[in-house]
């Protein structure tokens, strides 16, 4: 089991930066590929950011290529989202998943969730 829990969202104004945090807690968190997800209102979840096991691998989704950076501390059981150059279009909740094995761009590959945490980019 592993237990997943979101910091870090807040309200910023278009441009500015934001760095979101997944604290794990549970057994053998660096065995575990992570994935960030988001979902803005009256729209489906949608693949953000995914990491390997070992933070070597990243994947970006198409509209936060080049402004968002996935990392992990493995010591620490946390994985990071570094957004930058935000637009209000990247409004919604964001969660971070787990899943063993390869990181993967698809929700339902992932076995554990956070609650989320809400991310606003104001004009």
């Amino acid at each position: 089991q592993v237990q997943l829990v979101e910091s870090g969202g807040g309200l910023v104004q278009a441009g500015g930066s934001l760095r979101l945090s997944c604290a794990a807690s549970g057994r053998a968190f660096s065995s575990y590929a992570m994935g960030w997800f988001r979902q803005a209102p009256g729209k489906e979840r949608e693949f953000v950011a995914a990491i390997s096991w070992s933070g070597a691998t990243t994947y970006y989704a198409d509209p936060v290529k080049g402004r968002f950076t996935a990392s992990r501390d493995n010591a620490k059981n946390t994985v990071y989202l570094q957004m930058d150059s935000l637009k209000p279009e990247d409004t919604a909740v964001y969660s971070c998943a787990a899943r063993r094995g390869a990181a993967l761009s698809t929700a339902p590959s992932y076995d554990y969730w956070g609650q989320g945490t809400q991310v606003t980019v104001s004009s």
